[in-house]
């Protein structure tokens, strides 16, 4: 115990990728546990369209406003419960650095939110190793954290970046998902359902 923690002090590389990890994961889950608290359901998304009539909130999954990449995982959750508590009515994000890329700056004071980026990836060595032995290389799994800040929070930035997607109508009646909803009605009229029971 007394070495590690003088191994602490000391900055031992040993001990941070690991306890970095587990910071991130208990930073993430610490997040969508207040959210949750709050009465917000981070995996619900924000469907209104940012109108007079709407809270603001924009439509769409979360992307890279500079490359108009799509967020994935919890990244999602995460970045639609920013846009849910702070009311952005934007789903594009950007780094520090993209913002000065885009030609603006974020706003000073603005805090931005954590996304994780995780991955594999082989180095040379293992690779040549593999090679010659004959065997598989193993990858070594990462995760990354970056700080991203909703476009909303910069200022000064170009035009041309990726578009807000168009919103999409309250109720748009598909005829085809119609008939096969009133079909599946047909079919399943005078069933019950008994549970307990080894089949259904």
């Amino acid at each position: 115990m007394v070495k590690e923690a003088a191994r602490r002090r000391r900055g031992d590389a040993s001990l941070r990728p690991q306890e970095s990890r587990t910071a991130l994961y208990d930073e993430v889950t610490a997040r969508i546990i207040a959210q949750l608290e709050a009465g917000r359901f981070p995996w619900v998304q924000p469907w209104a369209a940012p109108d007079a009539s709407s809270d603001g909130l924009a439509p769409g999954m979360p992307r890279n406003a500079l490359t108009s990449r799509a967020y994935s995982g919890v990244n999602v959750l995460l970045l639609w419960g920013a846009v849910i508590e702070h009311a952005y009515p934007s789903q594009g994000w950007l780094t520090f650095k993209q913002a000065i890329e885009a030609g603006g700056s974020v706003r000073k004071g603005e805090k931005g939110v954590t996304v994780v980026y995780a991955d594999r990836f082989t180095p040379e060595a293992e690779k040549q190793r593999a090679t010659q032995s004959g065997g598989e290389p193993r990858s070594i799994p990462f995760l990354k954290r970056f700080t991203v800040f909703n476009v909303a929070q910069c200022e000064g930035l170009r035009s041309g970046l990726a578009p807000e997607p168009v919103p999409l109508p309250e109720r748009e009646i598909v005829p085809v998902a119609e008939d096969a909803g009133e079909h599946a009605n047909e079919r399943t009229a005078g069933q019950s359902i008994i549970e307990g029971r080894a089949a259904a």
